[in-house]
């Protein structure tokens, strides 16, 4: 369906949780404010999650809601916005029905089961061959809105900045390369076991001999900590930060290597240089979005991309990756960025 850009005022886009998810939905904003030049961009994330998007100047206005809020409740107050087109790029079966309560003229979402009922203009459903950031693509598709760019985005805000900077001032030399590490994971089995950072890290010290920063989370603590203690001098674990400091840290990096995972989608939107470890997930739908980017996978193994948050193994795809494959490309990310 066509619609005519000078009717829309308002636009909503909604997708609540995962923090690298949101960040990667961003993919959109450049198209639709090309597209309807005249209209506010509005989010809806859960509160949590706000850091994603909050200081991106594309975005008006951010709303907020929580995990457990009535349905009846975040749809009545999007009523109040009067929003004359919604994008549901999560179109699960809770966002679906708040499209659906809010009555908003054009209504966008995934042909997905179950849920086709909450829209008046269907995307196509289907995932396909194609990185899970350019999914998002097919709402606009739908809507007939001319693709003219696929960056995704992450701001840093100033105070964030402040912070990262007296940090690395204070832990750094002047203009000291800093290589970024990230063990997060958002299940069990994407986390490459803290042993095998250990033997990473020692082989690329050993090769370009830079410090590393292990930037952690909630839940990260014992493997930031085993890392820390194994490596000694030859690295520096962050402090306690959250999600915006931790992304003004990871810019002040010449490089990230991390886990499949949130972070991993920031240190890519923020153009830094980024290595993505995966094992039980597809990298060619999950790897970070970005020209300076790649990733390392252990394609031979019979249980590879096996989707499954426990790993019922020993973990082979992290602990049989071959340290000397990851030198070569931080070594070529770091030639592309000189």
């Amino acid at each position: 369906m066509k619609i005519n850009p000078s009717e829309i005022r308002k636009i909503l886009c909604i997708k609540p949780r995962g923090i690298g998810d949101i960040v990667l939905s961003t993919i959109i904003l450049d198209n639709l404010t090309a597209h309807f030049p005249s209209a506010d961009i509005h989010y809806l994330v859960e509160q949590f999650a706000k850091d994603s998007v909050s200081n991106n100047p594309m975005i008006k206005k951010i709303n907020t809601m929580q995990k457990s809020e009535l349905v009846f409740s975040v749809a009545t107050r999007l009523i109040k916005e009067k929003y004359d087109l919604i994008l549901d790029l999560w179109s699960n079966p809770r966002s679906a029905q708040i499209t659906f309560l809010t009555f908003a003229k054009y209504r966008v979402g995934f042909a997905y089961r179950g849920r086709k009922y909450a829209y008046n203009i269907l995307a196509e459903a289907g995932r396909g061959e194609t990185h899970s950031t350019e999914h998002n693509l097919e709402l606009l598709k739908a809507i007939e809105v001319p693709l003219i760019s696929n960056s995704i985005y992450y701001f840093t805000g100033e105070v964030e900045k402040i912070f990262a900077n007296n940090f690395f001032n204070k832990t750094f030399t002047t203009d000291e390369p800093v290589i970024g590490i990230i063990p997060s994971g958002g299940w069990e089995s994407k986390r490459c076991d803290a042993v095998k950072w250990v033997d990473i890290c020692s082989t690329l010290w050993a090769h370009f001999n830079y410090k590393f920063l292990i930037l952690w989370g909630p839940g990260d603590e014992n493997d930031a900590t085993f890392i820390k203690t194994k490596l000694g001098n030859r690295c520096v674990l962050a402090p306690t930060s959250s999600v915006a400091e931790l992304s003004a840290l990871i810019e002040k990096c010449i490089i990230i290597i991390a886990n499949d995972s949130g972070p991993m989608h920031i240190s890519a939107a923020l153009q830094v240089p980024t290595l993505g470890i995966f094992g039980p997930t597809n990298p060619k739908a999950h790897r970070p979005f970005s020209q300076n980017s790649d990733y390392i996978i252990k394609e031979d193994l019979h249980c590879i991309i096996c989707n499954k948050l426990v790993c019922p193994y020993k973990h082979e795809c992290m602990i049989e990756l071959d340290e000397n494959i990851i030198v070569k490309k931080v070594e070529d990310l770091l030639n592309e960025k000189d």
